[in-house]
């Protein structure tokens, strides 16, 4: 696994970066177009409590990008403006409970079951239909859990470095040994944090600048409702939506799993482990679990560029054209 994965991250990195400026085939042009996509931020106001999401300022197929834990939607705005302007996809990035600016729920209601409710709010408040869902880490769970619910609503489902399967949360490294004798039950979250501060050198590779200020603000705000999430991170370690992964394959939704070789949040394992059930190859790219905030062309450049991406594309294409006929 560990070797198909480099190899495979060294293939994506040729094909899409150091290939195309060889060769003079890229063109200023493409990185100057995402720019060019604004954004309307919405706050709304759900039983007392604000929900945030941001919509592009374009006509397209609609895509919903969901974060990943202690993240938020804006952190994933470069990334999204990139599917906007390429692919022209109409992109939401909404903030789910307690991040990114959205008020966090009571802690009973803080959950997936919760978290998906708030997608299915959005998909009815913006007239969304047939959407492909991109998600990142607990955003990918999210997502599958919304297309087992939904399946004759989506597209396809764009897969990152996701915790639908358990296999990421038994923790073994260094870490959790080392804790272990002392403290038995806080040794796998000790494992998961010390991968989060191993992980986090990967965004600086990049336009560091302008992931620092993609970043740092709802990290910030992040911080101020930790007490209100943090038992939900605590959850995410028993969450199991292996049966829902095998729904949604069955139900014929396209699934592109996406996978950074250097990952050690959500290890190898379980990119293999989701791939077996999904039935769907893992492509693996260059960098940790966070990849796509230092280099947010990065999707964009897999779906366009590369085979994997290419036959997802079609696949999702025909899908949202079938979906769109029974409509």
């Amino acid at each position: 696994m560990n070797t198909r994965a480099y190899r495979e991250a060294v293939q994506v990195a040729w094909r899409t970066f150091a290939e195309p400026r060889l060769t003079n085939h890229h063109t200023r042009a493409y990185g100057e177009r995402h720019a060019t996509v604004q954004w309307d931020v919405i706050n709304v106001p759900r039983s007392g409590k604000n929900f945030r999401y941001r919509v592009t300022r374009n006509d397209g197929p609609w895509a919903i990008n969901i974060h990943g834990y202690f993240a938020g939607g804006s952190m994933y705005a470069r990334e999204s403006q990139w599917l906007a302007a390429t692919l022209g996809w109409k992109v939401v990035n909404p903030s789910l409970p307690a991040f990114g600016g959205s008020d966090p729920l009571d802690s009973e209601d803080m959950d997936i079951d919760h978290m998906v409710e708030h997608i299915e709010y959005i998909v009815e408040e913006l007239g969304i239909e047939a959407p492909i869902l991109v998600g990142h880490s607990m955003g990918a769970a999210v997502a599958i859990e919304y297309a087992r619910r939904h399946p004759a609503q989506v597209a396809g489902v764009i897969y990152r470095d996701g915790i639908a399967t358990p296999q990421w949360s038994v923790r073994d490294g260094g870490v959790a040994r080392l804790v272990r004798p002392f403290a038995p039950g806080a040794a796998p979250l000790a494992d998961l944090l010390s991968a989060v501060a191993l992980d986090a050198p990967d965004l600086l590779i990049g336009h560091l600048t302008r992931t620092v200020r993609a970043v740092v603000p709802e990290l910030a705000g992040n911080v101020r409702t930790l007490v209100r999430s943090f038992p939900f991170a605590a959850g995410l370690l028993q969450l199991d939506l292996t049966s829902a992964v095998r729904e949604v394959a069955s139900a014929g939704i396209p699934i592109y799993p996406i996978w950074g070789c250097f990952d050690r949040v959500v290890p190898l394992e379980t990119a293999e482990a989701f791939g077996d059930s999904a039935g769907a190859e893992v492509q693996f790219v260059p960098g940790g679990h966070s990849w796509m905030l230092a280099r947010p062309a990065g999707l964009t450049d897999l779906l366009t560029e590369m085979p994997s991406g290419l036959a997802f594309m079609q696949r999702a294409t025909a899908r949202r054209d079938e979906l769109y006929s029974l409509m």
